[in-house]
Parts: structure tokens; sequence; C-alpha cells
């Protein structure tokens, strides 16, 4: 038995002893609530934290009045973030004086740093537990001595190359689930945090990859998404190394798996035997979230990006040769420090040759920690928010046409749930990750479905079903 495993047997024992304890103390089922911010991993990890929860005899509320245990996994891309949290806390410490039994739980990258944690310490002695993004999986562990004790519980880990399995887990769908095959990041943009409260990359034994996703296939899900910092640099710290597409290759022979989707692909890494598997598979889906950032190989290299504009251009031209029906996202700063008007007009000059069938549009925002946010040459803020304007007009402008060609067409959608505004109608999405709307029962919920597509409303389409495949 490895280390790791071992390690996952303790923690379920943890839930066991936490499930006693649980009984012990409340004469009914008690409730928790918990909060998701920040990207996709960030949710994964907030569903295995509810997993455990549940397992322990405790039932999901939507309101923190409501709770006997309120949980946050924080995000720290932002400083913006960080403020919300402090505002969160404010809140609950009116609710605490009303229920001083409460406990409140946060964990996550906001965690890792050190002044962050000082101030919860100082100025929130109410907070029960504080741990960050490398022992969530010593959550349960936590918990047990938070219910033994009334202290301040913190445990913050500089790093760790632990990866722990098999710990209970929350999933959102019963058809599609994210899967971690990478932890941490080594790219150190100049903008970003997430390197210093991730840590350095760790890959997952793909073995252990293959038999998470054919269990999660076992269960019902005909659709992955393979999550890392930057999944095309997948690999490179195992013992026998292996790429990320020779991985997909091996998630490809998955019986009963129809979808497979990555994200995030970092430029600098997708190499031509990547855009080769995409093309050849037969259930990696046609689209591709690539981000930008910027137009200007200037604006890049401040960025720590390590690509100009050429080579992404480049990247693009081959990918779209041997994917012709590709659809490309990407994400794209505007005001990072230095960026002049004909270094912008660069990033417009890339949105137009590239074609985006949408992007994530964001303002530089300062983040303390950063080498960016000590730069000269600030742009001003009205500048900022014209620029920020004229790209997002030139993005949907594009976007609008790029995606209406698929009017009149029939195509394969995944249906996802009952539609948020007409019960009459489900929503879906395609290969290419664009939505559907179209008439259609509950009971599709989970289906692969052939859609005539009737209109495009420019990010979604409204449709008939055609056909449906049962699976």
């Amino acid at each position: 038995m490895n280390n790791n495993t071992q390690e996952s047997k303790i923690q379920l024992e943890y839930i066991n002893k936490c499930t006693e304890l649980v009984k012990e103390k409340y004469e009914k089922a008690p409730a928790f609530f918990i909060q998701n911010a920040g990207c996709q991993m960030n949710s994964l990890q907030t569903d295995t934290v509810a997993g455990i929860v549940k397992r322990m005899g405790y039932t999901e509320v939507s309101r923190e009045e409501d709770a006997d245990v309120v949980i946050y996994n924080t995000c720290t891309v932002r400083e913006n973030a960080n403020l919300k949290i402090y505002g969160h806390l404010g809140h609950l410490k009116s609710i605490k004086k009303k229920n001083p039994e409460l406990k409140i739980i946060l964990f996550g990258c906001m965690m890792q740093e050190p002044e962050v944690v000082e101030k919860i310490r100082k100025s929130y002695r109410f907070v029960d537990i504080i741990f960050g993004t490398h022992n969530i999986f010593k959550f349960a562990e936590l918990f047990y001595d938070m219910l033994l004790s009334d202290m301040q519980i913190v445990d913050i880990w500089e790093g760790t190359d632990q990866i722990v399995e098999d710990l209970p887990t929350e999933r959102n769908y019963t058809f599609k689930s994210g899967v971690n095959i990478m932890f941490g990041c080594n790219n150190f943009c100049s903008y970003c945090i997430v390197p210093y409260v991730r840590g350095r990359e760790r890959s997952r034994n793909p073995k252990d990859i293959i038999r998470e996703i054919e269990s999660l296939v076992a269960d019902g899900v005909v659709e992955v998404m393979l999550l890392g910092q930057n999944v095309n640099s997948y690999g490179k710290t195992l013992e026998e190394p292996m790429t990320f597409a020779q991985l997909l290759q091996e998630i490809e022979k998955i019986e009963g798996l129809e979808r497979i989707r990555f994200m995030t692909s970092h430029p600098k890494d997708l190499s031509d035997e990547l855009i080769e598997v995409m093309a050849q598979s037969q259930k990696i889906c046609k689209h591709l979230h690539l981000p930008v950032q910027s137009g200007s190989t200037r604006i890049l290299e401040k960025m720590n990006r390590r690509y100009t504009k050429e080579h992404y251009l480049g990247l693009v031209e081959k990918i779209k040769a041997a994917v012709p029906d590709i659809s490309l996202t990407t994400d794209i700063i505007v005001g990072f420090p230095g960026e002049t008007e004909e270094d912008f007009q660069e990033t417009l000059d890339v949105v137009r040759k590239v074609r985006y069938d949408s992007a994530f549009t964001f303002i530089y925002s300062k983040r303390t920690g950063t080498p960016a946010a000590v730069l000269e040459e600030q742009v001003p803020e009205e500048i900022v928010k014209d620029r920020f304007n004229r790209l997002l007009k030139e993005v949907q402008s594009i976007s609008a046409e790029v995606c209406s060609v698929h009017t009149k067409t029939v195509q394969r959608v995944l249906v996802e749930s009952v539609n948020d505004h007409d019960d009459s109608l489900v929503t879906g999405r395609m290969s290419n990750n664009l939505l559907v709307h179209f008439p259609g029962e509950k009971d599709l919920v989970g289906k692969l479905v052939d859609v005539r597509l009737d209109t495009c409303k420019g990010f979604y389409y409204l449709g008939e079903m055609v056909a449906s495949i049962r699976v």
C-alpha cells in the first residue's frame, strides 16, 4: 500500500469518527452551507468537501443563517475576491452572536497568503478552521479536531507532493464531471498569484486518472472535463513521463465515455502531437480554450507568457488546419502596465485574425504579491475602460458571425438541464461548447440528442430535436 492510499484510509476513518460525534451532538441531522469561489479546480475541491460533510450526516442548506457549519472555498486571483470574504465574515459575526454553536471554516487559495491568515487570526477569531490548498485531503481530520475543541485551528502547508485519491465527493451532475489530472503551476505569469498559492506542478498517475474516469462512467458519466492550471505540461513530474496527448489517447479508449473536454491550455506548451490527437479523436470536443492575454509581443514578454504574437497566430493556423470545425475561445487582459494604444491595436489584430467564438475579457487588476503589481506605467483608468469597451464590441461582433455558421445544421447535443426561464425547453451543449435551447422533457437530461439549429441568437441557438441517443 502506497502512502497516498494509506492517507485516504486514514481520512475515511476520520469521516467515520466525525459521523459518530455528530450523532451524539445533534438530535436531528445538522445542516451545512458551502460556497465556492474561483476556478473549476476550486469547484471540484468544493464538491469533495461537500461530499465529506454529507457523509458525516450533514444536510446542505442554501442560507448561512440556517446552517450549523458554514464553509467558504476562497479564491485570491483578484484582491476583490479577498474583500468579498471579509464582507462575508462580517455578516457571519452577527449570525454567530445569535448562534454561538455555529462553526465557520475557510480554506483554499486565499488562505495561502500569510498576511490574510494573520488578519483572520487577529480580527476574526470566531473562525474555527483555516487551511489552504495543499492539505484539502486532511479536511476530515481537521473537522474531527474542531468537533472536540473550541480552539481556532490553523493548518497551512507551504507545499506538498501528495496526491490523495478516493475521498467522497458530491457531484453536481450525474452525467458529467471534472477530473483533476494535475495540480499547481510553474509558469509564473507576472500578473498571477496562482503559482504562489497552488504550488509547483505535480501530475497524477495516469492509471489513477483512468481508474477514476472508468468509475465515473460506470456511475453514468458520459462527459469529463480534464482540469489543470496548464494541462499541456501534464506528465513532466511523473517517474515514467507521459505527455498530455498520450494521456488523452488512453482516456479515449474508455468504453461508455462519449466526450472529453480539457482546460486550461497554455500556448507555449501546446504540441503538434496534441493537435494531431485532437484531429484524429472521436471523443475530444471541438473546443479549445487558448488564452492569449495580449496580442502585443512586447506586453506578452512583460507578462512572462513565453510566446510571441507570431507564435500564437501560427499555432492557431495549425489547429484550424487540423481541426477545421474547432471552436476557439480565449482570455484577454486590457490595460496591463505599459500597454500603449499600439499594443492594444495588436490585440485587436489577433482578435480579428483568429475570430474567436467567444472571449473572456478582463480589465487588468493589480494583484499585490505579483511582479506586475510594482511595475511603473500603470495605465489610466479612463483609457483602460475605453479600450475594454472597444475590445468587447469587436469580440461580440465577430462572435455573433462565427457562431451563426451552424444555422440549419444538425448537431449532437448533451442535454444538461431544464431551461431556467421556460420549463417547456431543455438546454444542452454542443461539442463546440455553444448552448442550445429546444423543446423537450426533463427525462432528456444527461442524454445525447440530435438537434436541428433553427435560429442563432448570438451566443446560443434555438432548435428542434430530430433524434435522441440513449446513453
